[in-house]
């Protein structure tokens, strides 16, 4: 019930704004004459061997890192073969496809050359960490030292590296690793395995990606295999499409009489936080609702035939009226919304409001993200509410019954249109259609995709 609807918010969530750790920036480089046989052949898919004097430290800041480190563990290690992207059928070595993560979360250009000497600078570093472990092994376990030292010259840079990477991130946060992926380093056993993680992520494990990362299919000697990403745990079960997704969203009255005396009301609200044990949207024919929006240039349909259709969703409120109008003094009615997406552009949010499927009012506000945790994230606090709908709220809590509410309310409706603001792309679109809620536990709402069967 809310027109407000806000100049567009912000991820999951977080809602699901994850928290990678962070990065030391400051540790040197190992010095070049540590090269083992697998930085001379990195693996990296590029076949890119850079002089590590190009690697300027400098230049991988805290975000540049975070994404890199992402892309690690995203991509494993493939050496000369390519990857195919299934959403473009273009085929990219491995450092392609992590400076390309790169500028995606950043918005800052990394060349695969950079990326290539990086990942041997980081290699060295971490060759020279487990060298110096191996040395306090006794000498009794002299077979595992040897064992250890031999997997890890067996190794190229983008293994060593990635295998770190695939480990930090699995433990602190959940990552896609490919399902046809195996290993990432070769096993062995007694006390070097201690200087290797134990939680290997290979076919069988359960771990999730950001928002955004594209599946890919792995391709080798000019044959394509087909791999599968685990998706995220919002994927098919909120309001999330390819680009951007819905992390909260509340319209709500504030009373504030005096310091001491506050109180607020949520008319709607969605905000719960998605897990693999939530069932799937269900689908419903956007055709059943044409009628309950404009037909005009810009409405519905148009926007539904242009696309993409999986940005398309349906949400049915069970609104929560019950407030007491007695007094008015101090009164705020917003909207509080949050968005999160995987492009550093800015957005704009129009919200129509709807009688007899005919707009009344337009609001339309334009966003710029901010970049937190891996995440370009858009966040309205407190929108006011139009005039228009604050009175309409106040004319149907003056109705003697629930059943004259509905009645109204089942000719009143709210489309949504999030887009990219430079392109005018469709990032989400989400048509709201309300009834009064009888639920004692306030309001309640239920999240459909919408489909053209």
């Amino acid at each position: 019930i809310l027109c407000a609807i806000p100049r567009i918010p912000t991820s999951t969530k977080q809602i699901m704004s994850s928290s990678w750790p962070n990065v030391d920036q400051n540790l040197p480089p190992g010095p070049p004459e540590t090269m083992t046989k697998a930085e001379s052949n990195s693996g990296s898919g590029d076949g890119d061997v850079d002089d590590l004097s190009n690697d300027a430290e400098g230049v991988w800041s805290p975000d540049i890192e975070q994404s890199f480190q992402e892309a690690l563990a995203i991509y494993p290690p493939c050496g000369r073969r390519k990857i195919i992207l299934s959403d473009e059928g273009k085929m990219y070595g491995r450092n392609e496809l992590i400076a390309r993560y790169i500028k995606l979360r950043t918005g800052k250009t990394r060349t695969r050359k950079q990326v290539s000497s990086h990942i041997q600078v980081l290699a060295r570093r971490k060759a020279k960490e487990i060298q110096a472990q191996l040395k306090s092994i006794p000498m009794q376990d002299q077979s595992a030292k040897d064992k250890a030292l031999q997997s890890m010259a067996s190794m190229s840079s983008a293994q060593i590296v990635s295998a770190s990477a695939i480990h930090n991130k699995a433990i602190q946060q959940g990552i896609a690793i490919p399902h046809s992926v195996g290993p990432v380093r070769p096993s062995y056993s007694a006390s070097g395995s201690q200087f290797w993680p134990q939680n290997n992520v290979g076919p069988q494990a359960d771990v999730k990606p950001p928002f955004g990362t594209p599946g890919y299919l792995e391709h080798k000697s000019q044959t394509s295999v087909n791999s599968e990403v685990v998706a995220p745990p919002w994927q098919g079960r909120s309001i999330a499409g390819p680009k951007l997704r819905l992390c909260e969203f509340s319209a709500f009255l504030e009373q504030t009489r005096d310091p001491d005396n506050y109180a607020k009301h949520l008319f709607v609200h969605i905000g719960a936080t998605a897990t693999y044990s939530d069932p799937l949207l269900e689908a419903v024919d956007i055709r059943q609702i044409y009628d309950k929006f404009p037909e005009k240039k810009g409405g519905l349909k148009e926007l539904y035939d242009k696309g993409p259709q999986s940005s398309f969703f349906l949400v049915k409120f069970w609104a929560d009226i019950n407030t007491n109008e007695a007094d008015e003094s101090g009164a705020f009615y917003g909207v509080t919304s949050q968005y999160e997406g995987n492009e550093n552009v800015p957005i704009n949010c129009s919200t129509k409001v709807c009688s007899f499927g005919k707009q009344v009012v337009e609001k339309v506000e334009t966003e710029y993200p901010r970049y937190e945790n891996g995440r370009f994230v858009y966040r309205i606090h407190r929108s006011p509410m139009c005039e228009y709908m604050i009175n309409f709220v106040h004319k149907l809590k003056h109705l003697p019954e629930k059943y004259m509410m509905n009645s109204v309310l089942e000719n009143f409706t709210i489309l949504q249109v999030v887009s990219n603001r430079d392109t005018q792309e469709t990032l989400l679109c989400i048509a709201y259609v309300f009834e009064v809620s009888t639920n004692e536990h306030g309001a309640q709402h239920h999240i459909y995709r919408l489909v053209k069967d």
